[in-house]
């Protein structure tokens, strides 16, 4: 029993090495070269690690963030990145998700199964101040590292500031404070020519 249950951990953990090959449309700020998804997770985590102080909550189950941000976009392996400004690939990202997250989360045994997919289930709803910062930080980083690259993402695809704010506002459920210093660097890459207003 116990050798059937460490092949089933073994089977998915192998199949989330596939997170690799899932690009965004973010640039790293070096290269330039798309982000990709596993990296995207760990930069949230680290991104916890080292701005947990800042959340809205006090006591925050740290932990429970750091498990939510690394196994939230594993859905992406069948699901594929979709843009955070592409509202048509948006208006079926959750239940493209949640046929992805039956089927990666049920490689597990049942009982980390089940806790995944509540994991996933919880990160979905933003409820919890434990899901507000981890919300709040999955959009602080992508937009961290467009800032640093001159509107990378948002100037090939057109995003203008009104819809960046539109976007990113709601950091400020998770962490007023992250969203106070988002809203500067926004405020900096729209000074510096690399973002329009809007209409």
């Amino acid at each position: 029993m116990e050798n059937e249950r460490l092949e089933r951990q073994i089977r998915f953990i192998l199949e989330v090495d596939k997170l690799k090959e899932v690009f965004r449309q973010t640039v790293c700020t070096q290269s330039r070269r798309a982000e990709n998804d596993a990296e995207h997770s760990w930069h949230l985590c680290l991104a916890v690690i080292v701005l947990a102080e800042h959340a809205n909550a006090p006591g925050l189950d740290v932990l429970r963030v750091l498990k939510m941000l690394i196994i939230h976009d594993l859905v992406e392996i069948d699901a594929g990145d979709t843009f955070a400004y592409d509202t048509a690939r948006r208006a079926g990202q959750h239940a493209r998700e949640a046929v992805a997250a039956d089927r990666i989360f049920g490689m597990l045994p049942a009982d980390q199964r089940d806790e995944f997919r509540g994991l996933w289930d919880e990160f979905e709803d933003v409820r919890t101040p434990e899901a507000k910062f981890a919300a709040a930080i999955d959009r602080f980083q992508p937009c961290l590292l467009n800032c640093s690259t001159e509107g990378a993402a948002w100037k090939r695809h057109g995003v203008t500031k009104d819809r960046v704010i539109a976007r990113n506002a709601p950091i400020a459920e998770g962490s007023a404070a992250l969203w106070e210093a988002t809203s500067r660097l926004i405020d900096n890459v729209e000074n510096a020519g690399h973002i329009r207003p809007g209409p």
